[in-house]
This record gives C-alpha cells, structure tokens and sequence, in this order.
C-alpha cells in the first residue's frame, strides 16, 4: 500500500533528519510511529477500563493470594 502525506518544508526537514538520524527510512519512520500511536491509544482504554473494574471493586491482592487463586 502507497500512502500520501504533505508536509510543509520545516515539518519535511524535521522527519527526514530524525530519519537520518535513527538510521530508518522514512516508511519504517512513519510506520513506527503509527503503530505506536495505536499501542498507545490502546494502552490508555486498557487501563481506563481496568480502572473503572477497579473503582468498582478496590479489592487488591498479594502475590501470594494472587498465586493461590491462579493455583501456581
């Protein structure tokens, strides 16, 4: 897949020298920093529904209780 991004001209020269500087091409760049976006996104609703558990039920556990209840 070809994806088309316009940049003005100091954007461009940003993200083509922090390229050149990690040694990556722009795609793998581009393609890194998106994927880390979604993890990120992703991350933050994990832990905002985990929270949400949580405020419900503030019940925590110790490691011991926690391998007895898993039975490890």
């Amino acid at each position: 897949m070809t994806v088309s991004v316009r940049l003005n001209e100091e954007d461009e020269k940003l993200i083509k020298s922090y390229a050149k500087i990690n040694n990556m091409s722009l795609s793998d760049l581009i393609r890194k920093a998106i994927i880390e976006k979604i993890e990120d996104e992703y991350d933050l609703k994990s832990y905002e529904k985990a929270m949400k558990e949580y405020k419900k039920n503030p019940k925590t556990y110790t490691i011991e209780e926690a391998k007895e209840e898993l039975g490890l």
